[in-house]
């Protein structure tokens, strides 16, 4: 059966944590997302400047800034990347119009910057005094230690001194500042720099065509591993392709990036007022608004499309039967009930199917509403999911473990995963519940788990059952599951 492993992406795939954070205070990486407050943070971001230095400031004045932030604020905007050293001010007015700062810490990364020990050091010095000088801010999301370091200096120094140097920069800039999350911004071009000590991943990526950029998500998302993934840049200029071709072009770029899962985006940019190496650039205009301030027809694009993340709300969407398949799982089926009840996919069941458990899983499941119980003799877990399979009403048939935890929207993106393929059954990734201990994270490790099965970016030669969506039909014409199959 086809397996899309990127697709459903909810949370850590079936558990990004035991508990979303509760703390009202900074974001947090946990899974495939970002966390503020107990709720996801999804990022709905623009990049912002560099502008023309007025006065020692990389930036506009206040009252501009105030004005341009409460115009994003007022689409949906709720993220907003520079790339310099961002002044207390400007964080400040963030806060008051409801915006967080991706904050950036430039460095002269186009030149071959290890060679000279003292020109290194200098770097780290100055990444640490950006951290500080931002440290402990409310308005602050993290910081970017890097941006696209060009493939020719890290072919010149090598893979490895570049990913060391970059942890080096990240342990320094978390040594200021450990609640700060700290990313690199990397391109397609040096895709394979291998940096999971990241809090999220990054890439600027900027394609044309839908079926191009869809595909690289899944390959990104695989790159990302059990990280967040967030497109630090994606957009088109309007000088060359027109205002509605941007508009339409921005339209599918944000929905396609949020259906594949991915924890933000950033559009560049807010404005056609750019100024970069000395210059103002005026051949290029990636902006939502003009120079002067008027809005484009991107603008309202953007906003319909940052509406409806991660996947548009619909009457189309097909019935899900989310089946629990359980022995003796008193210890743990509360939560996985717990998780399911938030769950915001509109059409759906859960089926718990007690497989000669002599503990409480029965009892406990019937004290949800709307859960249906199935006490069946033991005859294992094959037969226990067969038994799910019959009773389900929906043309979708969900299975997931009494000891695994779906993120909200794990049925939106296995739900739209099908309605835009022919795949028979779709799941992955499974990651280990945060704090679940060292016997965890092995199983986690072992061979076998959707990224170590995967036959391309997005089919896998088989499928972990504790995530598992199969179509109906499907499994039905394959007589169900048994003791011998994949399944």
């Amino acid at each position: 059966m086809g397996a899309n492993p990127k697709v459903e992406l909810c949370g850590s795939g079936t558990t990004p944590a035991r508990r979303a954070p509760e703390s009202k205070g900074r974001p947090t990486a946990l899974g495939k997302f970002l966390w503020r407050g107990g709720a996801k943070l999804y990022l709905r971001g623009v990049t912002y400047g560099p502008f023309r230095p007025n006065n020692g400031s990389d930036y506009r004045t206040p009252e501009l800034v105030a004005r341009d932030f409460s115009m994003m604020s007022a689409v949906g905007v709720n993220t907003v990347r520079v790339y310099t050293v961002p002044p207390r001010w400007l964080l400040d007015l963030a806060e008051q119009h409801g915006l967080l700062v991706l904050g950036g810490l430039p460095w002269e990364q186009h030149v071959t910057f290890l060679d000279d020990r003292n020109r290194a050091r200098s770097i780290e010095r100055r990444v640490c005094q950006g951290v500080r000088s931002l440290a402990g801010h409310p308005a602050l999301l993290g910081v970017t230690i890097g941006n696209e370091i060009p493939a020719s200096i890290v072919r010149w120094h090598g893979r490895r001194r570049i990913e060391r140097f970059l942890r080096r920069l990240y342990q320094a800039a978390k040594a200021e500042d450990g609640e700060t999350l700290v990313t690199y911004v990397n391109f397609p071009t040096t895709e394979y720099l291998e940096l999971d000590f990241l809090d999220f991943s990054c890439f600027n990526v900027y394609l044309e065509t839908q079926e191009q950029l869809d595909c690289y998500l899944a390959r990104l998302q695989n790159l990302a591993g059990e990280k967040p993934l967030v497109m630090a840049e994606i957009g088109l200029d309007s000088l060359r392709h027109g205002w509605n071709k941007q508009a339409a072009t921005l339209d599918w770029q944000l929905r396609t990036t949020f259906a594949r899962g991915a924890a933000g985006a950033f559009v560049f940019a807010w404005t056609d007022e750019w100024h970069r190496g000395g210059h103002d650039i005026e051949d290029w205009d990636f902006g939502l608004t003009t120079r002067d301030g008027e809005p484009k027809a991107s603008l309202m694009a953007v906003q319909r499309a940052f509406a409806e993340i991660p996947v548009a709300e619909g009457t189309d969407w097909p019935k899900v039967s989310v089946v629990v398949c359980s022995c003796n799982g008193v210890r743990t089926i509360a939560d996985t009930l717990d998780h399911l009840a938030q769950v915001t996919y509109p059409c759906f069941e859960t089926i718990v199917v007690s497989d000669g458990s002599t503990d409480q899983t029965a009892a406990i499941a019937r004290g949800y509403a709307g859960v249906r119980v199935i006490e069946t003799p033991n005859h294992g877990l094959s037969a226990a999911r067969n038994l799910g399979m019959r009773a389900a009403k929906g043309e979708i048939i969900a299975y997931i473990d009494d000891d695994a935890y779906p993120d909200p929207h794990w049925l939106h993106y296995l739900a739209h995963a099908f309605r835009t393929t022919n795949h028979a059954a779709i799941g992955g990734p499974n990651l280990p519940p945060t704090g679940d201990g060292p016997i965890a994270e092995c199983v986690a490790r072992a061979p076998g788990g959707p990224i170590h099965v995967l036959v391309g970016d997005e089919l896998a030669e088989h499928i972990p059952g504790c995530n598992l969506a199969v179509r109906k039909s499907a499994l039905e014409a394959a007589g169900g599951c048994n003791s011998k199959a994949s399944l």
